[in-house]
């Protein structure tokens, strides 16, 4: 929905959504490994869980990019008028 008062110069965070879930990926998988080698079972499975919810992100967050944009309307769509309810 479009209401007009929208920024002009609005940017996706989708880039940086990217890079952060990187650094959480190369963190979780190291923390998993990390674990993993010194014993720790129960902190290896949180890094393992973080890690596949960090991974999952990833690909969503992949998926969009590749999308692309999407429709915008331009400067000459007039802005959105929402319906206008009367009560009784």
């Amino acid at each position: 929905m479009r209401t007009g008062s929208e920024p002009t110069t609005a940017r996706s965070p989708l880039r940086m959504r990217l890079w952060l879930s990187v650094w959480g990926l190369i963190w979780a998988i190291a923390g998993t490994t990390a674990f993993a080698v010194v014993g720790r079972t129960g902190w290896a499975v949180a890094c393992g869980v973080l890690w596949l919810i960090v991974t999952v992100d990833l690909v969503m967050v992949l998926r969009h990019i590749r999308q692309g944009p999407h429709y915008q309307p331009g400067r000459d769509i007039p802005p959105y008028q929402p319906p206008r309810h009367h009560q009784p």
